[in-house]
């Protein structure tokens, strides 16, 4: 039986009444677009604030976001009673170990709002505090405020949070607010004044991806908070919880301000895919992240010595959270905000020594090697395994009580550490996301288009929890006074009707080609010709324009045949169509000269894409802006 048939024929019947004939006109003074941590924060922030706001999310935004399970870091607690780092220190040293290519304007709104942020969401219900007593006398406990910190014990900028219910709190609190929520609903165009590209937003379309009904949203201000990721790592069936990332991410949001003449910058920085295959991010052995900073042993029980950032071995495991002498602060857990993954040498963190990889392949130490939990003081150990792994996202129900009810006993027990340089547990560098890509902002988190705002993930440069809920909080209240001062807005019918009649289309089609083996189609594509880093791929310009022929054609071809049966199926193939939209947009980036002392920003203009410059230190004086623009009284 033909593979076509045999799905047409074998479906299972669709469990909901569909509508595609009835269209639904939703009136709001801001329109979030993407439930998240940035989208509920961003609602909350402008219903606070007396307008109508309306949420618009693909899944459910109870659960919805790449936070939606958890978070159990709390970064850039700079305005702490207990922290020593000023918001002004911590933002400069990001922007240091970036080279000043880096986001100065979220990364300093994060250092200023961090700390009220988290005291909001602990009047939500968040637990933040040790209330309980339970690691009292703790090493990185602060008395004071029973806060509980990770990595630099000394300047406490990083808290420990029980956040595994964060977005459900966020959740309760919209909805105490009237916040309109559309869930299961996918936008899928930005609406703009004279339904030209480039002009003001004045809203967005979308349908539901259940019972398939239209949906008009007419809004004064819009917030997009929708992340990125999965142009070139398409298969959630391959990738598995190896993410943080939601497996049903897209392009979409960015393909939807892409069509829309919105700006970005950032779309030759693509990198490596963040756990590609296989393991459950923060379930394997690890000495980083959530489970700083556990020591590591080889399979003969031999210890890795750590080191301070000068390379001095540090005897005890309290002395890994401490700074070097001389040393100011470190930073650690991630990026941090460098493109190598390392802050500069200044504030780089304890680690295990430098070469213990080459000593592996010299045979001082032998594979496998293990997070060695039991060798850890009891309480680092409790609070590693017992606190921060169930809180982190997707850690609770995967890792924690999947492997407690295992059998697995962090008091007597080691888990693998899978190290791709050296075991073969590697993500092929052609597995790839825009990273760093996103929408170019001003200290009002207002994009080039007026009435578009965005926050998270949605901006260029963008960082983890704390990063998405001080922007979206941010660019809520940004969005809300916006609002209150346009005048009512009108949408052009015809902008409308075109994109109901594009997204509907493959509904009509009852045999083709179907959103997964087109997806597929479009992976490997990126994969095979877009490949490597900027330099490789600016290098390599024959390459991409065979990639970008190759786009063109599935967009011609394949897709233009491509059929959808039910709501679902139509959500899922209009993203392979937002892949195909933006993947375009990133070869043609490649494509065209790049400015070596300033951001290249990108936009599309008729069809073209044409490329400008952005000064690195375009933000201007980081303090100064920020009093000016924020609407904060201090």
């Amino acid at each position: 039986m033909h593979y076509e048939e045999l799905v047409r024929n074998h479906a299972p019947v669709w469990p909901y009444p569909v509508n595609y004939a009835k269209e639904n006109l939703v009136i709001c003074d801001v329109l979030i677009i993407g439930g998240g941590i940035a989208g509920c924060w961003a609602a909350i922030s402008a219903a606070r604030r007396g307008v109508r706001v309306a949420i618009v999310e693909k899944a459910a935004t109870i659960t919805s976001g790449a936070g939606g399970a958890g978070v159990d870091h709390w970064h850039a607690l700079c305005t702490a009673p207990c922290c020593k780092v000023t918001p002004e220190e911590f933002a400069q040293v990001i922007l240091d170990s970036s080279e000043g290519r880096w986001n100065g304007i979220t990364t300093y709104i994060k250092a200023r709002e961090s700390y009220d942020c988290l005291l909001e969401l602990e009047k939500m219900g968040v637990k933040i505090r040790d209330s309980d007593d339970e690691f009292k006398g703790a090493e990185f406990r602060d008395e004071n405020t029973k806060l509980l910190f990770a990595y630099d014990y000394i300047n406490k900028h990083t808290a420990r949070v029980w956040g595994s219910n964060a977005k459900q709190a966020l959740y309760r609190e919209c909805k105490r607010l009237g916040i309109n929520i559309f869930d299961r609903t996918m936008v899928t165009s930005l609406l703009t004044k004279d339904g030209k590209q480039g002009a003001p937003v004045v809203g967005a379309t979308g349908f539901n991806i259940r019972n398939g009904e239209y949906y008009i949203f007419k809004g004064k201000a819009t917030v997009l908070c929708i992340a990125p990721g999965k142009s070139w790592s398409f298969s959630t069936e391959m990738s598995g919880f190896s993410s943080l990332m939601p497996d049903g991410i897209a392009d979409h949001g960015h393909a939807i301000a892409w069509r829309a003449g919105a700006e970005f910058t950032g779309l030759t920085a693509t990198g490596p895919v963040m756990g590609g295959s296989g393991y459950p991010f923060g379930g394997i052995g690890s000495n980083s992240e959530s489970w700083y900073a556990c020591s590591i042993v080889d399979s003969n029980g031999k210890e890795i010595p750590w080191v301070d950032r000068d390379g001095k071995l540090l005897k005890s495991v309290s002395e890994r959270y401490r700074p070097a002498p001389g040393q100011k602060f470190f930073l650690c857990g991630g990026r941090a905000g460098s493109p190598e993954g390392k802050p500069k040498y200044d504030f780089r963190s304890p680690s295990p020594i430098p070469d213990w990889r080459d000593r592996v392949r010299t045979g001082e130490y032998t594979l496998p090697i293990y997070a060695d939990l039991p060798s850890m003081p009891d309480i680092e150990r409790k609070v590693i395994f017992r606190l921060m792994v169930p809180q982190q996202g997707k850690g609770l129900i995967p890792i924690y009580r999947t492997y407690t009810d295992a059998g697995f006993d962090p008091d007597k027990d080691m888990l693998q550490y899978y190290e791709s340089d050296i075991d073969g547990v590697r993500t092929s560098k052609r597995l790839q996301v825009p990273e760093f890509a996103g929408l170019v902002i001003d200290w009002d988190l207002k994009t080039n288009l007026d009435g578009l705002y965005a926050a998270g993930s949605s901006v260029f440069s963008a960082g983890a929890h704390a990063h998405a809920a001080t922007t979206g909080r941010y660019a809520g209240r940004k969005a809300a006074e916006y609002a209150k001062g346009v005048g009512e807005l009108v949408f052009d019918r015809k902008q409308v009707d075109v994109e109901k009649t594009r997204i509907y289309a493959p509904l009509q089609r009852k045999a083709g080609i179907d959103w997964k083996e087109l997806g597929f189609g479009v992976n490997k594509v990126l994969q095979d010709y877009c490949v490597g880093g900027r330099i490789e791929n600016m290098e390599n310009q024959e390459l991409l324009k065979i990639g970008l022929r190759w786009l063109d054609e599935l967009e011609a071809g394949e897709a233009s045949m491509s059929f959808a049966r039910n709501p679902h199926e139509l959500s899922r193939l209009l993203d392979v169509f937002s892949k195909i939209s933006f993947g375009k947009a990133i070869v043609e980036a490649y494509l065209l000269p790049q400015a070596r002392d300033s951001w290249t920003i990108f936009k599309q203009d008729e069809g073209r894409t044409i490329a400008g410059k952005l000064p690195f230190n375009y933000f201007g004086d980081l303090r100064e802006n920020y009093e000016a623009h924020s609407g904060l009284q201090r």
